[in-house]
């Protein structure tokens, strides 16, 4: 049974044009095919990334976070109460208006006081404001570094400068050690932010943030397995360009740097609806769409790949509206980080609780003095 996946998986119909076959892309008179077995190498580059990442986080990031005075927000934390405890880690973190009811009467505790412990529940599994710098922070630097090694990688090649010579001579195109470790380390991180969602600042598009990984990670694999390495050199460094800009314009802002993080983010607003919604798709996927069917007849790979490629520019129209309202608040008031974010709530006692303990606590004239009467 393992061998008959094994040659569905590696079907040359699937990977290659008609008129090719794997023979064909042997390594032979000086030339260096990518092959699958290569792929093998992310795994460990993505849990080094990983560890290169906390090590960043401890010692570059957290030092850099109280030079500039970066401290999270002092949080109230909710009664000790085993009932609402129960219920918020088995049945929901945010109950009903009929839950909240039934809880009240196994409690008797006043409505007021169940909803502002359940906030200040919430609040406590929220990550802090520095764990999100260091989160933008490593990020940063990862996409400047990657960008520009791209920029190394690609400046004196012909298919920047003219995307026909993508297809050049294809799929016969030795594989350039520039290309291998570039790939390598893009795989390695974009599966080690795979593995780190369930530990890292949750936001609202977390569901499209798996897909876009997946997405990028499953089109990565089938470039480099299909020798379409140098179309996806150019997606990856498009890419890299504009999220170096958004992580600097979120650690900056973080510093409280407000206007500097406005600027950076205009401009990244700019550079995103620039690459993400004319570059890739009129430049890069036209030339997927458009360059190959004129050199050999459509095959598989060539309508998933593009298809792919689809996935990732709906995404792309998804973050646009996301990144048009952060760009709103921007202009019209100030960014308070990443609008993707899972916010904190007002963690405070509701008017009517806090009236109750100071009626409580101070006496029958404190009621009064409380509503300003």
């Amino acid at each position: 049974m393992l061998q008959t996946v094994s040659d569905w998986l590696w079907w040359e119909r699937l990977w290659l044009p008609g008129n090719l076959s794997w023979s064909d892309l042997e390594d032979n008179e000086g030339r260096v095919y990518a092959k699958g077995s290569h792929l093998y190498a992310v795994v460990p580059c993505a849990l080094c990334l990983l560890l290169v990442r906390y090590l960043f986080e401890r010692f570059v990031a957290t030092p850099l976070a109280n030079i500039w005075g970066i401290r999270d927000r002092v949080r109230l934390r909710a009664e000790q109460n085993p009932i609402l405890e129960s219920f918020f880690c088995s049945k929901a973190r945010v109950p009903s208006q009929a839950d909240v009811s039934a809880l009240c009467k196994k409690t008797s505790w006043p409505e007021g006081r169940v909803h502002v412990w359940f906030r200040r529940r919430r609040n406590q599994e929220r990550p802090g404001l520095r764990k999100r710098f260091g989160e933008a922070s490593w990020r940063c630097v990862f996409y400047f570094f990657a960008f520009v090694y791209g920029v190394f990688a690609l400046y004196d090649k012909p298919w920047l400068y003219n995307l026909k010579e993508v297809w050049a001579g294809f799929p016969k195109q030795s594989m350039l050690t520039s290309q291998y470790w570039y790939y390598l380390l893009e795989m390695g991180f974009y599966l080690s932010l795979l593995l780190s969602l369930t530990f890292d600042v949750k936001r609202k598009d977390f569901k499209e943030q798996v897909i876009h990984h997946i997405a990028t990670l499953t089109l990565l694999t089938f470039s480099w397995i299909s020798n379409y390495i140098r179309v996806g050199t150019l997606v990856m460094a498009v890419h890299d360009s504009a999220d170096i800009l958004l992580e600097g314009a979120k650690v900056i802002n973080y510093a409280k740097w407000h206007k500097t993080a406005n600027a950076m983010f205009v401009v990244f607003t700019f550079l995103f609806m620039l690459t993400r919604l004319v570059i890739f798709p009129f430049w890069l996927i036209h030339c997927t769409w458009v360059f190959p069917v004129l050199l050999f007849p459509p095959f598989f790979g060539y309508y998933f790949f593009n298809v792919m490629l689809c996935v990732l520019q709906i995404l792309h129209f998804y973050w646009a509206v996301l990144i048009s309202r952060m760009l709103y608040k921007c202009l019209f008031s100030k960014l308070e980080g990443d609008d993707r974010s899972d916010e904190e709530e007002d963690d405070s006692d509701s008017p009517k609780e806090t009236n109750h303990k100071l009626s409580h606590k101070n006496g029958p004239g404190a009621r009064g003095r409380a509503t300003g009467h």
